[in-house]
């Protein structure tokens, strides 16, 4: 499945995604609701400045004791005591409302980092769980992305989002509540205002939606020429691409940049329009405000601290109306998230697998067709039997079938029709980690990991004792190598392997595969990219880790085919031709008899003179 066709469809869908997002919510759930109990009275709290101002300018100002009775006691506090009340108690609700934003904060940070590393963990696992076409599909960009970028843009802001919402309506409230205790007229007006100043929000949820997804396709396009940047840095430099590169990224960010004007565009008008619906709340509750205090309804004080709470209220508002956008954008990538989820790998266990352990007669290919486009078959009616211990050479034209063959039997791809068969039984009836666990394979360009030498070749078999890791190095004849290294076995590999050269990766590879010690081994070209000097060596090591063993070898060099049992000719995703070396070049215009004379035979020249 191509994820840059993912569109989101359920990003609406609040009940399906509150549904989906709550059990990693759930072990959290106190401490996020600790943060909403902390949220509300730090929004209430915006009002307290509001409400100061009333008794402020009716008695500090108007120079009037406030007087007032509570429990049968009457109290008088004078306009100078007030004078000194009123600014210490701001002073103090200040530093209370300070406290509580720090508390607010951490549990908020808290909360959503362990909520979004629960979804990348489990989204992770579904990654490495992918069938290798899922990964031939997307680009590595995309699923950056789709699996690292998006799960934090959903999981970190969720939480944060829902509770600058809580925090801003408390907020809103508690200054409502200001203003219908100073003037209920007054109030009723301006809670029309913040209905109006909402109005817009709703209009531009699509538009949201299209711009995060167009966005995260561009996003995932300039990853993806990053990493080809650095992987091909070397051809860039040979071929002098560098402005190719430039050109495609300066496309992308401009691509993105056009995207994110073009929704400034129909969403930025939001802000002007909240300024002009206040703008006409103000001048309105101006003009009745003034009527209200000259026919004496309300106070000069009452007024003030009702035109204070007014003009705070803005604040929360427009922070609601920004959170609410925003988290728009959160629902859409949470949306993506979870769409994620429901992806399946098309390579998957059967029910009641079996387990295999070993094999005992023959590998063999019934019927097998297979295309990566089921419209154009790679492989057509393949039929084959490997016996035990046989080993196998696979040749042919390029792009005939050979690898795709070989990839078939560890289930990297499932065939379309046919069966493979290990001792009669399709290996689809198998478990795919059983399966794999009687597979070694050394691929043309073994992939490396960051780490030690001694943690790659570990990777066969992180069981294996001292002793065979010993004997492993040495049937990869890599001791030498070791020896030239500082830190021998403990080196540490850049990214890929690339601080050793091509044939020492190889044997790296070969060791790993050696320490597996499975009963099954698939070479595939693993040593055309060397010079001569590293293939031999690399063919000594691959000669002892084919000993005993039922070997499929993809080749390009002359003697590891003729030592071959038989050889398998895949052209155009047929088997043209089988058999041993001598009998394949005694067919008369036979297709191994042209390649050996067109391919190997200058070889053969070549290694005799050699010698």
């Amino acid at each position: 499945m191509k994820l840059s066709a993912t569109t989101a469809q359920n990003s609406f869908k609040y009940g399906w995604l509150m549904q989906k997002i709550w059990p990693y919510v759930k072990p959290y759930w106190f401490r996020i609701l600790l943060g909403f109990l902390v949220a509300i009275p730090l929004g209430l709290l915006d009002g307290i400045t509001a409400f100061a101002l009333k008794p402020y300018m009716d008695y500090v100002i108007g120079g009037k004791a406030c007087e007032f009775s509570l429990f049968s006691h009457h109290f008088a506090i004078t306009s100078f005591q007030m004078s000194v009340i009123l600014p210490v108690g701001v002073i103090l609700f200040a530093a209370f409302q300070g406290i509580l934003r720090y508390l607010n904060g951490y549990l908020s940070t808290w909360t959503s980092q362990r909520i979004t590393n629960d979804v990348k963990f489990d989204l992770f696992e579904k990654l490495i769980h992918m069938h290798p076409q899922f990964f031939d599909e997307n680009s590595s960009g995309i699923i950056i992305s789709r699996y690292m970028n998006d799960p934090a843009t959903a999981s970190n802001g969720i939480v944060d989002q829902v509770k600058t919402i809580t925090t801003s309506l408390f907020g809103a409230l508690g200054l409502i509540a200001v203003m219908l205790y100073s003037s209920w007229q007054l109030a009723i007006l301006g809670v029309i205002v913040l209905v109006g100043a909402f109005l817009p929000i709703a209009l531009i949820r699509k538009k949201i939606k299209s711009a995060s997804n167009k966005n995260m396709v561009i996003g995932g396009n300039i990853t993806t020429n990053l990493n080809e940047t650095y992987s091909g840095n070397k051809v860039m430099a040979a071929y002098e691409l560098q402005e190719r590169q430039n050109k495609y990224y300066k496309e992308q960010t401009w691509e993105s940049f056009n995207v994110n004007m073009s929704l400034y565009k129909r969403a930025g008008w939001m802000s002007p329009i909240m300024y002009i619906i206040a703008s006409f709340g103000i001048a309105t509750v101006l003009g009745v405000g003034t009527y209200l205090i000259n026919s004496g309804i309300m106070t000069a004080g009452s007024f003030a601290s009702f035109v204070t709470s007014l003009l705070l209220l803005y604040k929360p508002v427009k922070t609601l109306g920004n959170t609410l956008t925003n988290i728009q954008t959160i629902f859409v990538a949470l949306g993506r998230v979870f769409e994620l989820f429901d992806l399946e790998s098309e390579i998957k266990d059967a029910p009641n697998a079996k387990k295999l352990e070993g094999f005992n007669n023959s590998i063999s290919f019934e019927h097998v067709s297979f295309g990566y486009d089921p419209e154009h078959p790679v492989l057509k009616n393949i039929n084959l039997t490997v016996n035990k211990s046989e080993s196998l050479a696979i040749v042919g034209n390029s792009g005939g079938g050979k690898s795709t063959l070989v990839n078939l039997i560890p289930r990297f791809y499932d065939i379309q029709s046919g069966s493979i068969k290990i001792d009669n039984i399709d290996i689809r009836e198998y478990s795919i980690s059983s399966l794999r666990k009687n597979i070694s394979m050394v691929f043309q360009d073994n992939f490396l990991y960051s780490g030690t030498i001694k943690e790659n070749i570990m990777m066969g078999n992180p069981n294996a004792t001292e002793q065979e890791l010993q004997t492993a190095v040495e049937s990869a004849h890599l001791q030498d190598v070791l020896r030239e290294l500082p830190d021998g076995i403990e080196t540490m590999l850049g990214e890929r392997g690339t601080t050793i050269s091509g044939g020492q990766r190889q044997r790296v590879a070969i060791a790993r595969a050696m320490l597996r010690n499975a009963p099954i081994v698939i070479l595939d070209e693993a040593t055309s990219a060397l010079d001569n000097e590293s293939e031999a060596i690399v063919q000594k090591a691959m000669d002892n880790l084919m000993q005993n063993r039922t070997v499929f070898i993809i080749a390009h060099r002359l003697s590891t085919i003729k030592n071959a049992d038989r050889i398998a000719v895949i052209n155009d995703g047929e088997l043209a031709e089988l058999g041993t070396h001598e009998e394949l070049m005694n067919i008369e215009h036979g297709q191994y008899k042209a390649l050996y004379e067109m391919q190997f035979k200058p070889q053969e020249n070549a290694e005799a003179l050699s010698v």
